[in-house]
């Protein structure tokens, strides 16, 4: 399938955001944990949250995660500490993702899990049962998901968990958002200095939970508007101030590009109501570390280019074994519409105006990676029957999408 993308040339309107898919995948692990019946409520209505919810709620002896790099590395740890065996796979593209650095911790502390196929990745075989815990070294620099999915089983562990973290430590934020979670489950876990963090052996208490809405579905709106210039202007629904989402950074950065962020506080002790406008000032040149929010990254390659502010952009390396290899998919979707993106060392990409020739009638691949196509969308604002690919990718994190583009007046067209 194909999308054929008329813009209008600036947006207003109301806009009713997804769920957050990040809380709603840590809420459901340590509900489960917790032995209760409670279903967390304003649940993702996401591919990758479904999965999660089918997992849990079913519990066959093969699950099938399809493309959901959060339910892999989660459902992992989750079945290493509960009873009975089961297989856990997903995509081509899923089994094709390493998990060796998780496998190998959660078996120094006491799971019992088989790779069924290729070494270091998936399909894995888990026997669960109560496991032992301690102490654990792992890498700051491994995907934040692998930290996030031992803490959660650490309450539940008989010697708890405690985990010394070395090196660099990336998407922070995510961390912290997990152990904010735990603790509101009546865990104890905290950070008992700046690379170690200490979880008792106490048990999860079930409670009602209300998910917050998506921060980084947010994004995407912040990038129309600031593309969209003075006078553009959209309302969001259900974010806070006060999230701990990290890519609630996305109201600093896009400052940068001329977007101004007012919280509703009238009627409510904690708002949830922001409204986002252009201001028509913005910095001639951005610079920034996407250590902690990596899943930004596309937006602001694609905002600031469209833009015409040049960009320095560190903190990348997890991009490659994302959904897709990001970096690697930047460089050439981009290259279609007439930028030339620099990769530097893996970790950075670069653009200093350098423009080649655009594509007449440029078509957007997604590769199976719904970042890509949230990301390009909002380019349609400044390119003229922008295509995309693949649309339907969206569901994995946003799958109301398209039909919010249409109600602030985008023409999509289906080829």
């Amino acid at each position: 399938m194909q999308y054929e993308l008329t813009a209008p040339k600036q947006i207003v309107g109301e806009i009713d955001l997804p769920s957050s898919k990040s809380i709603s995948n840590r809420a459901l692990v340590i509900s489960a944990l917790a032995g209760g019946d409670v279903i967390p409520c304003n649940l993702s209505d996401c591919d990758d949250t479904d999965v999660m919810v089918k997992a849990l709620t079913d519990m066959p002896d093969v699950i099938d995660i399809k493309a959901a790099g959060t339910a892999m590395r989660f459902m992992t740890a989750f079945l290493s500490v509960r009873p009975g065996t089961h297989v856990i796979t997903g995509t081509d593209r899923m089994c094709h993702r390493p998990i060796g650095v998780l496998v190998n911790a959660l078996r120094r502390l006491g799971a019992n899990i088989e790779y069924v196929g290729e070494e270091g990745f998936p399909p894995l075989r888990i026997t669960g049962g109560e496991i032992e815990g301690g102490t654990l070294e792992i890498q700051g620099n491994v995907s934040s998901q692998y930290i996030s999915a031992l803490l959660m089983i650490g309450p539940v562990m008989r010697s708890g968990l405690t985990l010394n973290l070395t090196g660099e430590i990336i998407s922070r934020p995510y961390i912290d958002l997990t152990l904010c979670m735990m603790g509101d489950f009546g865990a104890d876990a905290v950070w008992k200095d700046n690379r170690t963090i200490e979880v008792k052996p106490r048990p999860y208490a079930a409670r009602h939970y209300d998910i917050e809405n998506d921060w980084s579905a947010a994004s995407y709106w912040y990038e129309m508007v600031a593309l969209g210039g003075p006078g553009s202007r959209i309302t969001l629904s259900g974010l806070t101030d006060s999230s701990r989402q990290g890519d609630s950074s996305v109201r600093y950065l896009f400052s940068l590009l001329g977007v101004k962020t007012v919280f509703d506080v009238s009627g409510s002790d904690v708002p949830r109501m922001v409204t986002i406008e252009n201001t028509g000032r913005m910095v001639p040149r951005l610079e920034y570390d996407f250590i902690n929010a990596p899943d930004l990254a596309q937006t602001f390659v694609t905002c600031c280019a469209a833009l015409g502010v040049p960009f320095h952009f560190k903190g990348l390396q997890t991009l490659k074994i994302k959904e897709t290899d990001r970096i690697e998919a930047l460089k050439t979707e981009m290259r279609k519409l007439g930028y030339v993106i620099e990769e530097i060392d893996g970790r950075e990409l670069r653009w200093t105006g350098e423009r080649c020739d655009a594509e007449p009638i440029p078509v957007i691949d997604t590769y199976e990676d719904h970042r890509m196509a949230l990301a390009f969308a909002p380019l349609s604002m400044k390119i003229d029957g922008l295509r995309i690919n693949n649309p339907g990718v969206v569901t994995k994190s946003y799958p109301q999408y398209w039909n919010d583009l249409r109600r602030v007046d985008f023409d999509i067209r289906q080829l």
